[in-house]
């Protein structure tokens, strides 16, 4: 019998249902619906307009109704950010959007209540100014009414999957992305929490990915005209279930999840957290069975797409096509930005901060569309290239092979020159890597599949990598040196 499985994945721009249908021997994906999923600037603060999604899944639903039905749904998106419930169930207020400016300064002020060192050690994730802990604290040290006035807190997941079934939890890939849970247990780390005091009761319990939350409410059966289907919470953080569609039959591989943020890592047997991945600000982050996911956070597409988007607020509209273009009929090598600049994290004129960081470095500012486009690919490539020396570090094993997954896989430009500044194999795909993880954690939880390595050879039989070798060594490696000061800052 075929299992129909229904796939809601958010992305930073857009959001998508994809049903996929598992006959024993393959999955077929078939995209519903799709949607935008763009942050709402209101009063000064981006947020979510999470009940138009709300409007959008229940879209996905009618449509997967229509094309068949379905056994079970998964959600996913990125980590980090949350709602707030109050004592009856109902949203304090729309979720705040992580590219908000009010965990500015967030970081530092977390020193004062515990030392950077020991909150690594006790959390072993990257520190990064939008993560929850940084949230909650601008909240308790902002707005402690909103705080006080809350009931429960629920990673956005989580907060559709409730909205759907009523039952409130805390998947455990997305919880670690908070930077709030103890690295050795994999629960709540309490000593981090109350260092920092912030409330223990708005946080749910933790599941294991996995998990069945439970079936859809008798009021959304009621108001879609559907049965009540299985919710699972599959890696509703979409860097893990991207991870866990790598579909290398190896223990040891190096994987670049790439879209809008790029994320550079590997899968070790046990977290990795030491003086040396604190220096270099690696991340250990929770997957499917407990795994680990030991990588680093590196701003991605995002310099591209928001470049193109001022672009098209001044007038002009350029395909992605044209900007490769674009690209690749400009000089190489002529300046570099650090991909992680501050300056860069923001929406707005991107295009005229990479000139300035350019000016300010003593480089060749670039004046084209094609110089600019040129200056961030090289960049992108040259900054994978440092973090995987930094990742060969931490684990003291080398990577001949690069695995590249998600909507990156389509740039080749930047696959090839990912191949050039690494010196290593790329092998691109799959595409849907987020979208293949969901589905093959809802096949684990129905039994359909055993385990990991069971869906990896599914993945890998379904799908075939480009592949790219190293090309043009010594020019590279001459960048490579010039770049080093610029990513070391």
């Amino acid at each position: 019998m075929q299992k129909r499985l229904l796939a809601f994945d958010f992305g930073a721009s857009s959001g998508r249902a994809v049903l996929g249908i598992y006959d024993g021997a393959q999955v077929r994906m078939e995209e519903i619906h799709r949607f935008s999923n763009d942050p709402v600037y209101v009063n000064g603060t981006f947020t979510w307009d999470v009940l138009r999604l709300l409007f959008e899944i229940k879209a996905g639903i009618l449509k997967a109704k229509a094309a068949g039905g379905f056994d079970s749904i998964g959600i996913d998106t990125w980590g980090v950010d949350f709602g707030l419930l109050d004592a009856d169930g109902h949203l304090c207020e729309n979720p705040v959007h992580y590219r908000d400016t009010r965990t500015r300064g967030m970081i530092e002020e977390s020193e004062k209540y515990i030392p950077r060192a020991r909150f690594y050690q006790k959390t072993g994730i990257q520190f990064m100014e939008f993560n929850t802990a940084f949230q909650l604290l601008s909240l308790k040290l902002q707005r402690p009414a909103l705080l006080e006035r809350a009931d429960a807190l629920l990673f956005m997941p989580d907060l559709l999957s409730y909205f759907l079934t009523g039952k409130k939890l805390s998947e455990y890939s997305i919880a670690t992305t908070s930077q709030l849970v103890d690295v050795e247990t994999g629960g709540w780390c309490g000593e981090v929490i109350d260092a920092l005091g912030l409330p223990r009761r708005l946080l749910q319990n933790i599941v294991p990915t996995g998990t069945v939350i439970g079936k859809l409410s008798p009021a959304i059966c009621e108001e879609l005209g559907v049965p009540p289907a299985d919710v699972i919470a599959v890696a509703g953080h979409d860097t893990q279930s991207a991870i866990t569609a790598v579909p290398s039959a190896e223990k040891d591989f190096a994987f670049l999840s790439c879209g809008t943020w790029s994320l550079f890592g590997t899968e070790p047997e046990a977290p990795i957290v030491n003086d040396v991945s604190r220096s270099l600000n690696f991340t250990n982050e929770g997957g499917y069975g407990g795994s680990v996911g030991f990588l680093k956070n590196i701003c991605g597409l995002w310099l591209i797409q928001e470049s193109r988007r001022q672009w098209q607020r001044e007038g002009t509209s350029y395909s992605y096509a044209d900007l490769e273009h674009f690209a690749l009929s400009c000089e190489p090598f002529k300046c570099f930005i650090d991909p992680d600049n501050a300056s860069f994290a923001t929406p707005g004129n991107l295009p005229e901060r990479i000139k300035a960081f350019c000016e300010q470095t003593g480089q060749y500012v670039p004046q084209t569309v094609g110089e600019i486009m040129r200056c961030v690919y090289e960049s992108l490539a040259l900054k994978y290239r440092h973090v995987l020396e930094g990742l060969e570090t931490c684990t003291g094993k080398t990577y001949p092979v690069i695995h590249v997954l998600g909507g990156g896989t389509k740039d080749r430009l930047l696959c090839d020159m990912t191949a050039c500044a690494t010196g290593r194999e790329v092998l691109a795909g799959p595409i849907e890597a987020t979208v293949w993880g969901n589905l093959v954690l809802q096949l684990i939880a129905a039994g359909e599949l055993a385990d990991i390595g069971e869906a990896r050879r599914l993945i890998a039989k379904s799908e075939t990598p480009l592949r790219y070798s190293p090309r043009e060594t010594e020019k590279w490696e001459a960048a490579y040196r010039r770049f080093g000061p610029i990513a070391e800052g």
